[in-house]
C-alpha cells in the first residue's frame, strides 16, 4: 500500500482524522485480501475485487464509506480498471431508492407502494449482475399500473442527485452565445480539449479511461456528449461507458455492452438474465436533460431515440428545445 501517497491525498481532500484512518483500514484490508490470494495492491484484478466484495456483502461488513476509500486509493495510484468497477458498484445501491422517491412525488405514495412494495432491493457492495432482475420486477408493475408517459416521466429525473449549480457556468455561457448552435459548437470543443487533458495526465474521465482513439472518435462526432440542433430538438449521443474498448469490438452484444453505462442493466445485455426493457433508459435520459433543464431554465421534455437495451449499439436522446429559444429554427 502507498500509505504516503493516499495520505496526501486525504490531507489535500481535508479529510478529517476519523474519515482518513477508517480509510487508510479499508484499504489495508483488500491488502490483506490480496497478500491471502497471492497478489499486491499493483496486481490484484478485477476478479479478485468482486470476490472481495462479495465476502464482505455476506458477512454485512462492506458499507459506502468503504467503497469509497478502495475507489479513492484506485484513483490515486492509477488502477483506473478497479476504481471504474469500484465507481458502478458503490452507485448502484442509491438509484432505485432515488427512483422510488421521484415516484411518490409524481403519482402519490400509494402508488409508488404498489410500484417498490414488496422488492428485496441487492445489499451495498452487491455485484452489479444482481440488480437487472430487481429492476425487471420493478418496471413491470410500473408498467402494468402507469401510462407509457407517466414512466417515461418517473424515469427521466436525476437520480444521481447531481446539484443544479453544476451547470451554471454552463447556463451563463449560453446566456452569453450568439445562438443555440454556437453554444453547441462550444460545448463540444470545451469536451474535445478535457478529453485530451485527463488523457494526457492518466486520469479517468468520470468513469472513461480516454486514449487517442477515443479522443479522435469524440472529435468526428459533435453529437457526443454536446449536442447537434436539428429543428426544433438537439440530438445527443452518449459516449460509450467503455469507449475504447467499445471501439475496438467486433462483436454486436459486447459492443452494446461496451455502449451502456446503466449499473442496474448492463449485464443483462450479455446475459440475458432478464432483458431489461429499454424502458428503464429513460433514466439515462433524466441525466442527460438535466443540463439542459439548467441551460434553459425550465424542465424540458426528452425521447429516448436509440439505447443499448433496446438492441443499438449506441445511446441517442432527443432533446427537444422550448418554444420561446425556438427562434431561426
Amino acid at each position: 500500500m502507498d500509505e504516503t501517497l493516499f495520505r496526501q491525498y486525504c490531507q489535500q481532500r481535508e479529510f478529517d482524522v476519523a474519515t482518513t484512518e477508517a480509510a487508510v483500514a479499508a484499504i489495508r484490508d483488500f491488502e490483506d485480501y490480496a497478500t491471502r490470494v497471492g497478489a499486491t495492491l499493483e496486481t490484484v484484478t478485477a476478479g479478485h475485487l468482486s470476490d472481495y466484495l462479495q465476502q464482505l456483502t455476506q458477512t454485512g461488513k462492506v458499507s459506502e464509506q468503504q467503497l469509497l476509500a478502495l475507489a479513492r486509493y484506485c484513483h490515486v495510484t492509477r488502477r483506473n480498471d478497479l476504481f471504474v468497477q469500484l465507481v458502478h458498484v458503490a452507485e448502484a445501491p442509491s438509484i432505485l431508492p432515488a427512483l422510488r422517491a421521484r415516484a411518490s412525488q409524481i403519482v402519490g405514495e400509494k402508488t409508488a407502494d404498489e410500484v417498490f412494495g414488496g422488492v428485496d432491493l441487492p445489499p451495498e457492495g452487491s455485484p452489479i449482475d444482481a440488480y437487472p432482475p430487481v429492476v425487471t420486477e420493478i418496471l413491470t408493475k410500473m408498467e402494468a399500473l402507469l401510462t407509457a408517459e407517466t414512466c417515461k416521466q418517473v424515469l427521466a429525473g436525476n437520480m444521481h442527485k447531481i446539484p443544479e449549480t453544476s451547470f451554471a457556468e454552463m447556463r451563463e455561457r449560453f446566456q452569453k452565445s450568439l445562438d443555440i448552435e454556437a453554444f453547441l459548437a462550444d460545448r463540444h470543443a470545451r469536451l474535445v480539449q478535457d478529453l485530451e487533458d485527463h488523457m494526457n495526465q492518466g486520469k479517468v474521465w468520470y468513469e472513461q479511461v480516454i486514449t487517442p482513439k477515443v479522443v479522435d472518435f469524440v472529435r468526428g462526432n459533435p453529437e457526443i456528449q454536446s449536442g447537434v440542433r436539428d429543428g426544433d430538438v438537439i440530438h445527443v449521443t452518449k459516449i460509450p461507458f467503455a469507449p475504447q474498448a467499445y471501439l475496438d469490438e467486433q462483436d454486436p452484444t459486447m459492443k452494446r455492452y461496451d455502449a451502456c453505462h446503466c449499473p442496474l442493466a448492463r449485464t443483462s445485455i450479455v446475459s440475458g438474465k432478464p432483458a431489461v426493457s429499454p424502458l428503464f433508459c429513460y433514466c439515462s435520459a433524466g441525466y442527460e436533460k438535466l443540463a439542459f433543464d439548467v441551460i434553459f431554465g425550465e424542465p424540458v421534455k426528452v425521447e429516448v431515440l436509440e439505447s443499448a437495451l433496446g438492441g443499438s449499439d449506441r445511446c441517442r436522446f432527443a432533446i427537444i428545445i422550448p418554444e420561446q429559444f425556438r427562434k431561426g429554427s
